[in-house]
């Protein structure tokens, strides 16, 4: 690769080196971007080129042309998309749309694909729209510990050592859960409850039966 940098005539492709370069000896994508006076998502495409196409990937088009990547690995991209949320990538949404899909295809591969192609790929991709299935969120792992302590209470309970229930509780309403592009014949899950909460407290006595 550092003959390639100094054999190309190309100040942009030997920039795209170097940044291959740099990375493989093992310095941070914020660093290179820094030392080379990009941005992060440039790297980031860069990485991406290099990855399906190897140093070949990475040399200049001619003036006038976009950058054509095979459908399969536009596939296999939209396939790897999906199995994180958008925001994951630093937008404002939970849901892929075929117009978002579109825009982040176009920033890691410098293409310039529609919305309207993204979307007659997706089925060919494996990708169906479907909605998403409500999960519960993972069991407390020292609730045997606490029950034990709440029985033994109970246990002991007498007019002269009462118990009482006191509490204050956030009550999480499920979200809204709509469709989005997944794998065929798989469901992605969304824990309930979700964050939309009030807030509910009170106190009676472990003897009162009323």
């Amino acid at each position: 690769m550092q003959k390639a940098i100094h054999k190309t005539r190309d100040k942009n492709h030997a920039r795209r080196l170097t940044a291959m370069l740099m990375l493989h000896r093992g310095e941070r994508v914020s660093d290179v971007a820094r030392t080379l006076c990009c941005a992060r998502s440039s790297v980031g495409r860069w990485i991406n080129w290099f990855t399906h196409s190897g140093i070949e990937g990475l040399k200049s088009l001619p003036a006038g042309r976009s950058r054509r990547w095979p459908f399969e690995h536009i596939c296999t991209l939209l396939r790897e998309l999906i199995k994180h949320s958008p925001g994951d990538f630093g937008y404002q949404r939970s849901r892929w749309s075929t117009e978002l899909l579109a825009i982040k295809i176009n920033e890691i591969t410098g293409c310039q694909l529609h919305a309207g192609t993204v979307r007659r790929w997706l089925p060919s991709a494996g990708l169906v729209w479907r909605r998403a299935a409500p999960t519960l969120r993972i069991r407390d792992p020292h609730k045997d510990e606490k029950m034990a302590v709440i029985h033994k209470a109970l246990d002991e309970c007498s007019a002269e050592h009462p118990v009482f229930y006191e509490d204050e509780v956030d009550i999480h309403l499920n979200p809204k859960i709509g469709a989005d592009w997944q794998l065929r014949g798989q469901q992605k899950r969304v824990v309930t409850p979700g964050q939309n909460e009030k807030i509910l407290s009170g106190r009676r006595t472990a003897q009162w039966h009323g």
